[in-house]
Formats: C-alpha cells, sequence, structure tokens
C-alpha cells in the first residue's frame, strides 16, 4: 500500500525540477490522490505563474471531490501576484490535506492551515519535513535574515590545495565535476568572485551546459575599481556583470565600464576590506537570493572570518600537489589553535567520475 510518505516524496521530486527557476519565491509540488491514485500533479514553475496547487487541482477536475492533497509547503493564505491558495484548496472539495512543512514566509506562517482546518478539512504537517526545508533551504534562509543564502563551492586536491603557488588551477576537477557546478550556476541567481580571480584567469562566468543553460548575475567584489575594461566580464551581451566597489572609485572608469553595460554596487571598506554583511543586504535589496562563491582562497577566507557561508560544496579531486606554497581554498589570517575552527555538517557524498563532492553545513 503507499503511503504518504510516498506521494509526499512524489511531490518533492516534482518540486525540484524548478530549481532555480521559481526565486524568490519557494520550490513547491502537489500531488492529488484518490483511492490510490493520481488524479492530479502540478508544481511552481517560475515567479509570477500560478502555484503548484492550481497546476494540480487544474488536473484533477472533479476527481479532486473526497480526494486528499499533499503538498510540499503550506497553501499562501495573502494576495501576491496570484490568489490565494488556502482558499483554492478550501473550495476544492478534497477531504484531506497533507502538508511536508508551514510556510517561514510571515504572511503566511500557520494561517494557511488554520483556513483550512477551519473549513473542516483534515490536515497533518510535517509528512517529510526535514527534506521539505532542505529543499527550499534558500527561501527559509531568505525569510529568516533577508540576505541571500552563501554557497561556497571549492576544487581542492586530496591534499587541500586549490592551485599551484603561480595561481594555477586548470583544472582540479575532471568534466563531470566541472558540468555539475554549471547545474548550480543555472539553479542560482548569482556567481561572484574577487577581482584578483578575474585578473588571474579572465573567466567568462557562464553557464555551459549541453542544452543551455540560464546565465547567473556575475558579482565581482572590486574595492579599488581594478577591473579591465576589455575584460571578458565586461562584455554583457549574454549576463550581467555587478562590480561591488567603492563610491571614490575612478570616475573615468566607472564611465567607461557603465557604458559597456555593466552595474554598480557602492558600499564602504574598512582595513578588513568590503563590509561584506551591507554587500549582501543590497544585493538581497536588488534581488539576489543565492550567491555561489567561485572565487580563490582571499574571497572563500573573508566570508569564512565574516561567519556569512550557509552550504560548503567541497570538490576533492584524486590528486596529490603538495607544495609549502601551494594554495589552499581558504585563506586569510592564520588561527592560533585548532579550537578555532568551523565545525560543519557532512550531509552527503557524490561521485562526478573520479572525483568526489562532499556536502556539509556550518554547525
Amino acid at each position: 500500500m503507499k503511503t504518504d510518505q510516498y506521494f509526499m516524496n512524489l511531490a518533492l521530486e516534482l518540486a525540484a525540477t524548478a530549481k532555480g527557476k521559481t526565486n524568490p519565491n519557494p520550490l513547491v509540488g502537489a500531488i492529488i490522490v484518490k483511492d490510490g491514485m493520481v488524479v492530479g500533479s502540478g508544481l511552481h514553475r517560475k515567479a509570477g505563474e500560478p502555484h503548484a496547487e492550481v497546476h494540480a487541482f487544474r488536473m484533477a477536475g472533479e476527481h479532486a471531490k473526497d480526494a486528499t492533497l499533499y503538498v510540499t509547503l503550506e497553501p499562501c493564505s495573502y494576495y501576491g501576484k496570484t490568489p490565494p491558495c488556502a482558499e483554492l484548496v478550501k473550495n476544492s472539495g478534497v477531504r484531506r490535506v497533507v502538508i511536508a512543512m508551514k510556510d517561514p514566509n510571515p504572511l503566511v506562517a500557520g494561517r494557511g492551515i488554520k483556513i483550512l482546518k477551519e473549513a473542516g478539512i483534515e490536515i497533518e504537517v510535517g509528512i517529510m519535513e526535514q527534506e521539505a526545508r532542505l529543499l527550499n533551504e534558500r527561501f527559509i534562509h531568505n525569510m529568516m535574515t533577508s540576505t541571500p543564502f552563501i554557497i561556497s563551492k571549492v576544487a581542492m586536491t586530496l591534499d587541500g590545495k586549490l592551485a599551484a603557488y603561480n595561481g594555477h588551477s586548470k583544472w582540479v576537477t575532471g568534466s563531470e565535476a566541472r558540468e555539475s557546478v554549471h547545474q548550480l550556476r543555472d539553479e542560482t541567481d548569482a556567481i561572484m568572485v574577487g577581482i584578483g580571480t578575474v585578473l588571474a584567469d579572465n573567466p567568462q562566468l557562464t553557464t555551459r551546459l549541453p542544452e543551455g543553460g540560464k546565465n547567473p548575475i556575475r558579482i565581482i567584489l572590486d574595492s579599488n575599481l581594478r577591473m579591465p575594461v576589455d575584460a571578458n566580464l565586461t562584455d554583457t551581451s549574454e549576463a550581467q556583470t555587478w562590480i561591488v566597489t567603492r563610491e571614490e572609485a575612478d570616475q573615468n572608469k566607472l564611465a567607461l565600464l557603465k557604458e559597456k553595460g555593466v552595474q554598480f554596487i557602492f558600499t564602504n571598506k574598512d582595513d578588513t576590506g568590503l563590509d561584506l554583511h551591507l554587500v549582501l543586504q543590497r544585493l538581497f535589496e536588488r534581488g539576489v537570493t543565492d550567491i555561489l562563491l567561485e572565487g580563490g582562497s582571499e574571497l572563500n577566507g573573508a566570508f569564512l572570518r565574516a561567519g556569512l557561508i550557509n552550504k560548503f560544496l567541497v570538490y576533492i579531486a584524486p590528486k596529490l600537489l603538495g607544495g609549502r606554497n601551494s594554495l589552499t581554498p581558504f585563506a586569510g589570517v592564520d588561527s592560533e589553535s585548532m579550537n578555532e575552527a568551523l565545525n560543519v555538517e557532512i550531509h552527503s557524498i557524490e561521485n562526478y567520475g573520479r572525483d568526489v563532492c562532499i556536502t556539509a553545513y556550518p554547525i
């Protein structure tokens, strides 16, 4: 017999197919089941478009009466770009609603559940909640902090080396691992690097998948505005480029870069560099909900010291580089003891060809 977990898992898998397409909204899947059979299904495909429940009920039609709705997130209860789904569910004729998790959005936060309970609908909350929270980790973080969700992606050798002493790093990992990174780019709003990476590698930072993909916004931290006017990142025909710099930056260079379509965010700087907390606040105000850190060890180290990394993706290649001056993934001020290390919890280990990727979260 198929269980609540079975149908909720279907809804979660359906929701996950829209990764990177719904921002700033959450990923949501809905399944309508009657007499053990799926009669309707839907997902939220894109911000501004109908929610998952709408698609599911359209498919189910009259079969929704006395059925069970499985939905990965509490139905919304307010008018935004679309009508409230809680009212749709309330009037649908379903007998039972199974919800993976409550909506962390303060505009909902249990109100959708209350509407359904008051309508006499049987409600169950918390089926596969951990999986649902993981699916919407970005959205939950946005709701709780009003800042972007930060993912640190590093590729290193088995002995923890990011690059040779002279910065050469092509390629640490193999093609399968690199393609998975392009998939990550397709799923995130923005990529961030420091100006050092731009000067050393002159990257494009675009998404290159066999089927194409979405190009994220390319964000460069460049306090002294050292960005070359002819760098690859100043070509904004395929992807936006935003430079974070100081208001005192060279006005002539600002004008030249603006002519090429480059956009700017201005912030202050102290002895430790740009104010990263303020940078993230400004980026969130401009609609950036998640960022993939793809810079070098200095950028990684700055975010690590500031406690701003929410997720670590560590790709490890079966290589040993050695060397006293080879670069490691996280630079910055030296720690005096192991007690200063950040503790993380390893969530998963995946294989990509000969490489592995460890996903971990700060504890």
